[in-house]
């Protein structure tokens, strides 16, 4: 337990913004830089700005996910950390559970508050901020353990963020797919399908991911 609390102080240190690895700044601005412009862009119509804000915010939501993909693992795969990691007894499934945690902090709940200001801007009714937000808070685990996987293969192919986003954004559809879809039920059943998803995701994203990068070393 210690261990994992130490490698999660480690991981948010070099996400946060100014770290090594720093990442939650720039997906921020763009997830705002999107949400404002959408309206300029969309015209002075409320009606639709209402009805079609929330499905923005999930798109930039996800737009935002695939920046950090080049140095969620890389550049610790490079300096032989994962392999210090397992001479100290500390699994790669471990590292890469604490890494995913700490990639959905380090995004995240800055993420969910943007988008309680953004649903203002956006003229979103009560409603269907609630479904957005709700949507966000269950659909986001499961883009962060996305994201963990694909930074994981990207690390052992050496190839570059392109590669990460057509590897990305097609196994990402079914949760934006779910959680935009749950702002046209009232019923609440796409949120449920895309907390599902994303829970899939997060089960197998430390064991797919410390596969990928124990393949390397095996290589």
């Amino acid at each position: 337990m210690r261990s994992a609390f130490l490698l999660l102080k480690r991981d948010l240190v070099q996400l946060s913004p100014g770290g090594a690895q720093g990442t939650a700044t720039l997906p921020l601005l763009l997830f705002l830089t999107i949400a404002i412009l959408y309206p300029f862009a969309l015209g002075p119509d409320a009606g639709l700005l209402s009805q079609t804000g929330g499905a923005i915010m999930w798109t930039a939501a996800l737009v935002v996910s695939v920046l950090p993909l080049d140095r969620l693992i890389r550049r610790d795969q490079e300096i032989g950390w994962f392999d210090q990691l397992l001479l100290r007894g500390i699994s790669e499934e471990l590292a890469m559970a604490v890494r995913m945690t700490a990639h959905w902090l380090s995004f995240a709940p800055l993420l969910l508050l943007a988008a309680t200001a953004v649903g203002a801007l956006l003229d979103l009714s009560p409603d269907a901020l609630r479904s957005t937000l709700l949507g966000l808070l269950v659909g986001t685990p499961g883009l962060a353990a996305l994201s963990i996987i694909v930074a994981a293969i990207m690390a052992g192919v050496g190839r570059g963020a392109a590669l990460g986003g057509v590897l990305f954004l097609p196994m990402a559809v079914p949760i934006v797919i779910f959680g935009a879809g749950a702002l046209a039920e009232p019923d609440g059943q796409g949120l449920v399908y895309a907390a599902a998803v994303s829970l899939i995701f997060v089960a197998v994203a430390p064991f797919a991911s410390a596969a990928a990068v124990r393949a390397v070393r095996d290589f």
